[in-house]
């Protein structure tokens, strides 16, 4: 049994009153957590877990929804497209061209839910079936033809500061770092990285894949990443409209502690209360 949800806001009507926006290719967005739509036992559980999540980009596997995969059945009707912004995703790619063509179906898949002016694609190209790791040349070269198409191209990359860059300069709309293999909830294994690829980039890094708790979804935003896509922790947690809420929180939490900047670490205790004046001194 699932908690009842939030209720489930509309774009234009979301407070950015407890999270300032952030902007991807020109368009802004208030909630800074993304969630997917795959791994839910059952649609009315993804529906709500959504709307529990404040998210505002929701992801959705085109190839899945094309074979009609158990899940992704009628998805097209089961979500209000005009509260949430589609970001259809080239998973099951294996390599650049097909990932290129799959990129192209999911803008005309956008255009049937009435979002004409959607060019997202979140570009993942996983050849590797053990791990899900993504392929670093086939993404940067599916990456360069899709930008020259006209695509706003967010790609799943592995957690590689000097990747990371060359997206960048190649024109991607963002960088998504894995914090460890998809679905694993191993939490933030690539921080280190991820830090790096933070500190050097202009545009915005959103931390995908591994997160897996809460407190792992707040480290990633104290780290300064700019945004989070959360799928399986959520889909799969024994109360998912639970956690989509809790996802929500934690996000907000950890931006506003990297806005409100955290204490220097000390060496030694440094003590709250002013020593002097204490009685018998």
């Amino acid at each position: 049994m699932v908690s009842d949800p939030i209720p489930q806001p509309h774009i234009s009507d979301l407070s950015s009153d407890l999270q300032d926006s952030w902007m991807v290719a020109g368009r802004t967005f208030s909630s800074r957590l993304m969630v997917g739509t795959g791994k839910y036992s059952d649609v009315p559980t993804m529906q709500r877990a959504i709307a529990a999540s404040g998210s505002q980009i929701v992801t959705v596997a085109v190839r899945r929804v094309q074979s009609g995969d158990r899940g992704h059945e009628g998805l097209a009707t089961a979500l209000d497209w005009s509260r949430y912004w589609l970001l259809p995703n080239t998973a099951g790619c294996a390599t650049a061209d097909e990932a290129i063509r799959v990129a192209r179906l999911g803008r005309e898949m956008a255009k049937v839910l009435g979002q004409e002016d959607n060019n997202f694609v979140k570009l993942e190209v996983i050849p590797d079936t053990r791990y899900l790791l993504p392929d670093p040349l086939a993404t940067y070269q599916a990456a360069v033809k899709l930008i020259a198409e006209g695509f706003a191209v967010l790609p799943y990359i592995n957690a590689d500061p000097l990747l990371a860059k060359a997206l960048e300069e190649a024109g991607c709309a963002t960088v998504m770092p894995l914090g460890s293999p998809i679905g694993s909830g191993q939490g933030l294994k690539n921080a280190a990285n991820i830090a790096i690829i933070i500190e050097q980039s202009r545009i915005p890094v959103v931390v995908d894949a591994g997160i897996g708790t809460p407190s792992e979804a707040c480290g990633a935003m104290e780290m300064g990443a700019a945004a989070l896509l959360i799928n399986t922790a959520i889909a799969k947690a024994q109360d998912p409209v639970l956690m989509a809420q809790a996802m929500a929180q934690a996000t907000i939490a950890g931006r506003q502690g990297f806005q409100a900047g955290r204490i220097p670490v000390q060496p030694v205790a440094a003590a709250s209360s002013p020593l002097s004046g204490r009685i018998g001194t």
